[in-house]
């Protein structure tokens, strides 16, 4: 039976690039791990084995480095943009570039003197950001993974579905806790108009996702989920769309009664398997959904 080739790209895979500005005695920091994906006229390379229009994936490896000199890294977004250009600009066969980014956050040091070249890593969650361009439109995706967030209480879970396999208790005062992995879609698409600033939306949505969180009197992760892209989207202007994939993190009441002693919301048990996964898209109203469903697929 013929065969004909479908989907197809190629590129290199997390690149781990470390810019050091140094500004006096100042020093800052960025760092970033970029995978480049390029995808055009490959035909041949798959059928024949040609390599005529084949960019070598270690000369897009190089690319990373010395765009990193040339540019410099004002953003994990604004770095994405200037490779998803570049690639798509100067190679004909290439018709499309997609660059994904994690940025891992670093915090000074703070010493007595003048020096400013001491950081200690933050572990709360890494920052993405995947960038795609066409040759016409560019679409830039941010967000974060490995963000743990918890409530103490104001929390409940009742009135579900009950059948004969149940055996969870409702609850009226829980702990809320999940791992935060989220993407959020921007309106900008050229430079039609003014880029967002990259750095300061970020650090904004974060603070509504988290305000979000902590605000919420939550009756369901559900409920919370949307809360948090709703408040997201209500405060900034340039997104549009936020998809959020959070595993309930369940911690369950220790059983003291066998000791003797009364468990008053004071004692739990962090299960980390098997979890519930909560998982949706909120939209600006008359907004189209882009970001895919499964978060593994971007």
């Amino acid at each position: 039976m013929p065969t004909i080739l479908g989907q197809n790209q190629y590129g290199k895979a997390e690149n781990r690039v470390v810019k050091i500005t140094r500004d006096g005695a100042t020093h800052h920091i960025k760092d970033l791990n970029v995978s480049v994906s390029l995808s055009g006229d490959m035909d041949e390379v798959h059928y024949s084995g040609s390599n005529a229009n084949v960019l070598p994936t270690d000369t897009t490896k190089n690319t990373v480095y010395a765009f990193a000199k040339e540019h410099g890294i004002e953003s994990a977004e604004q770095f994405g943009i200037h490779l998803a250009r570049h690639f798509v600009t100067s190679q004909e066969p290439i018709h499309r570039a997609r660059i994904r980014i994690e940025e891992y956050a670093w915090e000074r040091i703070e010493v007595p003197g003048e020096a400013k070249h001491s950081f200690v890593r933050k572990g709360q969650e890494t920052r993405l950001a995947q960038v795609t361009y066409d040759g016409s439109s560019l679409e830039v995706v941010s967000g974060l993974k490995d963000l743990t967030l918890l409530n103490s209480t104001d929390s409940e879970f009742w009135g579900y579905v009950k059948d004969k396999y149940t055996t969870l208790p409702e609850a009226y005062d829980r702990i809320l806790a999940t791992e935060v992995s989220g993407r959020w879609r921007f309106n900008w698409t050229d430079d039609a108009r003014p880029a967002p600033d990259w750095d300061e939306s970020y650090e904004q949505a974060r603070k509504h996702m988290l305000r979000a969180f902590a605000e919420t009197y939550s009756l369901s992760l559900q409920q919370t989920l949307y809360a948090m892209g709703t408040r997201i989207i209500d405060h900034r202007d340039e997104i549009d769309e936020v998809r959020f994939s959070l595993p309930n993190k369940h911690h369950f009441l220790v059983d003291l009664e066998p000791f003797g002693l009364k468990n008053d919301n004071e004692v739990y048990f962090a299960a980390d398997r098997p979890y519930g996964l909560i998982e949706a898209t909120v939209l600006r109203d008359g907004r189209e959904a882009k970001i895919p469903a499964d978060l593994t697929n971007l």
